[in-house]
């Protein structure tokens, strides 16, 4: 396992209260697998990656739990530890490119700076690795265009630098939280598919933080679909859009509009609003939105239990008897 998170906590303490905004998670993922976290906002997908990276900021803080990269806790290791981790063997695509990337700096010159932190190359070596890198990425000119600064490119071009950036010292594991967000579909279809092929190139094991299903069928090998910081289902991808289990994957895939769809009705959507964090149900989060929401709902948390190759949070298949409800 290239990646272990196991009974993940991270804590926002305000003046108001605690937010757990990642409620005892774990997940793991294989070198080469692409693992997608899918969910609405709020739901703790980009936390659990911050958390992961060791980039939380005040008064977010991992309160419980491990985790492993290689077998090391990335939590006891020192910021200097981290810092030669980040960016090396573990990079990250942020979910905006023109807030990440420093207006003031040539593209260039920021990828450069990520190359000379983590390789011993000398900054003619370092600059022929940033061209060749905006080249993998498919910028055209890549030996002009690394002169340019961020506002000189489209927001594709700016992903595609995030991902030449993130790529640039061949890291094991990618994080990339949103890439295809504010992108038209055209970009959007190209930057998956130079996901999906880079992976295949370096064996390259990537965590895909999205809100869009669409995403998830088109590149994703296992799916995680978490709400208010907890895991509801965890399958691969083709038994979650076959056979969804939890009532909220099935809200969810139900509010995905349809082409093929003539009816005319109005588009599915689910009920209610996502919880206040600092007031959260004393049953299952998902309990007053839920359509199948019983009393025992209400009272108690289900435990997330595997079903039928399936790992769902949920008391219709988390019966006294461990059997799956008949009617779905």
């Amino acid at each position: 396992m290239l990646l272990e998170v196991n009974h993940l906590k991270t804590d926002f303490k305000l003046k108001k209260g605690i937010v757990h905004a990642v409620n005892d998670v774990s997940f793991g993922i294989e070198k080469g697998e692409i693992l997608a976290i899918v969910g609405e906002s709020g739901s703790g997908k980009s936390v659990t990656s911050l958390s992961v990276m060791g980039l939380l900021q005040e008064p977010g803080k991992v309160v419980d739990g491990e985790i492993l990269y290689k077998g090391e806790d990335l939590l006891k290791k020192s910021e200097k530890e981290l810092q030669k981790i980040r960016g090396d063997q573990i990079s990250m695509i942020f979910q905006e490119p023109m807030t990440s990337l420093n207006p003031v700096y040539r593209i260039k010159d920021q990828i450069i700076e990520s190359i000379m932190t983590h390789m011993k190359l000398s900054r003619k070596e370092a600059l022929a690795r940033t061209v060749e890198m905006l080249k993998t990425v498919g910028i055209p000119s890549p030996g002009q265009r690394a002169n340019d600064y961020p506002h000189q490119m489209s927001g594709g071009m700016r992903q595609r630098v995030m991902i030449a950036m993130a790529l640039a010292c061949n890291p094991e594991l990618l994080i990339a939280d949103e890439p295809t967000t504010a992108l038209d579909v055209t970009i959007q279809a190209q930057i998956l598919e130079l996901l999906y092929s880079l992976r295949e190139r370096f064996n390259m094991a990537v965590l895909l933080i999205t809100h869009d299903l669409g995403v998830v069928a088109e590149a994703a090998d296992r799916v995680i679909v978490m709400y208010c910081g907890q895991i509801m289902e965890e399958a691969d991808v083709k038994s979650l859009f076959s056979n969804p289990m939890h009532p909220y994957t099935l809200g969810l895939l139900n509010s995905i509009p349809r082409i093929e769809d003539e009816s005319g009705e109005r588009l599915y959507m689910i009920k209610g609003m996502v919880p206040n964090p600092l007031h959260m149900p004393q049953g299952c989060p998902f309990s007053d939105r839920c359509d199948r929401c019983m009393e025992r709902c209400t009272l108690e948390m289900p435990e997330l239990k595997e079903v039928g190759g399936h790992k769902v949070r949920c008391f219709l298949y988390n019966q006294e008897a461990g059997k799956e409800a008949d009617d779905r």
